[in-house]
């Protein structure tokens, strides 16, 4: 190919660049400095609507209305209240057979499982099948793994009763009265035929899993055996007729759903107090959960969900089902694990499998007499031993010595006392942590990374050095009145440090503190009241206080209160570099 210029023009356009980039550094070095920016003051309905908007809503939640027609508008609502309205325009037959074999999958794993979680949760059989389906912020990741394996461990050991076959068994759930009532019944309350089924088949559930995780393609073994443990179980204690013999049975389950009872809800009474906390508890957990399993499945997918669509859903679907009786009820992880490796596409698949479960509510519960006891602990045990997850409190420990505290606290609350308990403890430790960052933030002393304009923490980058004659200091949290008097006296114990350093080491005596406000988001009044007393004691010492890099609400702030014009708008300075620039000869010159 012929060359677009000659060999003459290449060494041309070379010293083209190269004056070029030294006129630029050059211009460069003669431009003055950037100063820090001081916005217009806002109207205060500005300022209370921006607040709103930041605190409450991480995304616009008009924003697709905009521009729109009328028509437009009303079909997005209808679509954000009916999302079958978005999805179901592109619905195809390829997506209903994924959705047709999901549905029946998971309704062979729910049947079962619902049976055992109705006997749990205390109500007849039937319940558990006609099911239709800001301080959880401060539940920590910690606190909801030790919730939830307490949870599990709590759970487990209720059913004991049936695994073993005690018929008379504590109504207590903390662990050292399950264990008195287990062991003060091993002589006469245990019976063997129970303890051979429930062994039996908890081995078999156990196994499945186990070929389930190893083999990602054999997900529908560990679906179907629920149904399959339940069906073998049921028929073998049918033909062998071992509920003579003491196996304790399901023995009637009530056939179709469930009649209207909301004239058996109550706004008064003995128990109004009661229903309202273990309201409260449930709904945290099952919100933290729903939204937990929804955030695993969307990453999985590449989609976003909307918390509060998963709230509204979760909430309507539980108020409707109290209306027929039926216990509270969130999202399964299992089960939309099950789901989603089954080939679901949409919502479908839960339309399938809820007209299963009708089904099976209308015509095939008198096959559920024989089921015994032993067989709904086993996969309930099954189950809930998923929610230990000891790798994650591993890590978590590894991490985080105080967040592994708030695991341990909810694990041992739940396990020794209750659940409420468990969960109470975990949010106060959680709360405690956030105290302590709150109060006792951390400051840093910065030094200059060598042939740079950088300025890092000394005991991060040990090559860092400390500029002669000044004293940088970080401070890595916002400045309230709860850690405010800690902060100011945290940088002159810093100021103090080096004052020593130097008179031992013959330095040149400090003339300069500046302070890094980059990670300061906000501040407020006794934030600014702790400032003016540290500008007070440095003019005692013949020290100037310098400022750097203040975020927009913090200048805002420090200029409503004065304190800009006090200090001096010319000690204010976008960078720290800027500031020891303008200021480093000048303590030089003592020397």
């Amino acid at each position: 190919m012929p060359r677009a210029v000659s060999d003459g023009g290449e060494h041309l356009d070379s010293d083209i660049a190269s004056r070029s980039s030294s006129h630029r550094r050059m211009e460069s070095a003669q431009h003055p400095g950037y100063k820090v920016g001081f916005p217009p003051k806002k109207r205060l309905l500005d300022e209370f609507t921006d607040a709103v908007k930041e605190t409450f809503f991480a995304d616009d939640p008009l924003r697709q209305y905009k521009d729109q027609p009328r028509s437009k508008k009303v079909l997005l609502s209808l679509q954000h209240i009916f999302p079958v309205l978005d999805w179901g325009r592109h619905y195809t037959f390829a997506k209903f057979r994924g959705d047709l074999v999901a549905g029946l999958t998971i309704a062979s794993l729910c049947i079962p499982q619902d049976i055992g979680y109705a006997k749990l949760a205390g109500l007849l059989p039937q319940y558990g099948l006609c099911k239709l389906g800001f301080i959880i912020e401060f539940l920590s990741h910690a606190a909801i793994v030790g919730f939830m394996a307490g949870a599990a461990i709590t759970i487990a050991l209720q059913q004991l009763k049936g695994f073993l076959g005690i018929a008379d068994f504590t109504k207590k759930s903390d662990i050292i009265s399950v264990m008195k009532s287990v062991w003060g019944n091993v002589h006469h309350g245990w019976n063997w035929q129970t303890i051979l089924i429930g062994a039996s088949f908890l081995a078999f559930l156990l196994v499945t899993k186990y070929i389930a995780k190893k083999n990602k393609k054999l997900f529908w073994v560990a679906a179907i055996a629920p149904l399959t443990s339940v069906i073998i179980s049921t028929f073998f204690v049918y033909i062998t007729r071992a509920d003579k013999h003491g196996v304790i049975i399901v023995k009637h389950i009530k056939k179709g759903i469930n009649p209207p009872s909301a004239s058996l809800i109550y706004f008064t009474g003995p128990y109004l107090t009661k229903g309202f906390k273990i309201g409260v508890v449930a709904g945290m957990i099952g919100l933290t959960e729903a939204i937990a399993i929804g955030r695993t499945f969307a990453g999985m997918k590449d989609y976003q969900i909307d918390g509060n669509k998963e709230m509204v859903a979760l909430g309507t679907m539980n108020i409707v089902g109290s209306m027929t009786s039926c216990y509270v009820a969130t999202g399964s992880f299992s089960r939309s694990a099950v789901n989603y490796m089954a080939g679901c596409h949409t919502a479908v698949s839960n339309v399938v499998m809820s007209i299963v479960v009708l089904l099976t509510l209308e015509l095939i519960t008198p096959l559920f007499k024989y089921t015994p006891n032993a067989i709904l602990s086993s996969i309930i045990i099954s189950a809930v031993l998923g929610l230990i997850d000891y790798q994650t409190a591993y890590l978590i420990w590894k991490v985080d010595k105080l967040d592994f505290l708030a695991c341990l606290g909810a694990f041992f609350g739940v396990v020794f006392s209750s659940v409420e308990y468990g969960l109470l403890i975990a949010v106060v430790i959680s709360l405690a942590k956030i105290l302590l960052q709150v109060t006792r933030p951390r400051t840093a002393l910065l030094g200059n990374l060598p042939r740079t304009t950088i300025y890092r923490n000394i005991d991060h980058y040990p090559e860092a050095t400390l500029v002669p004659g000044m004293v940088i200091v970080r401070v890595d949290s916002a400045i309230y009145f709860t850690n405010s008097n800690y902060v100011k006296e945290r940088i002159l114990r810093w100021l103090r440090d080096e004052e020593e350093r130097q008179q031992d080491q013959k330095l040149l005596k400090t003339e300069f503190l500046i302070i890094e406000l980059s990670p300061v988001i906000d501040i407020d009044t006794s934030g600014i009241h702790a400032l003016e007393d540290l500008l007070r004691a440095l003019e005692k010492r013949k020290i100037q206080l310098i400022l750097a890099n203040p975020g927009l609400a913090v200048i805002q702030k420090l200029r409503s209160a004065k304190f800009a014009d006090l200090i001096g708008e010319d000690k204010i300075f976008l960078t720290v570099a800027d500031a020891v620039k303008k200021f480093a000869p000048k303590a030089t010159e003592n020397v």
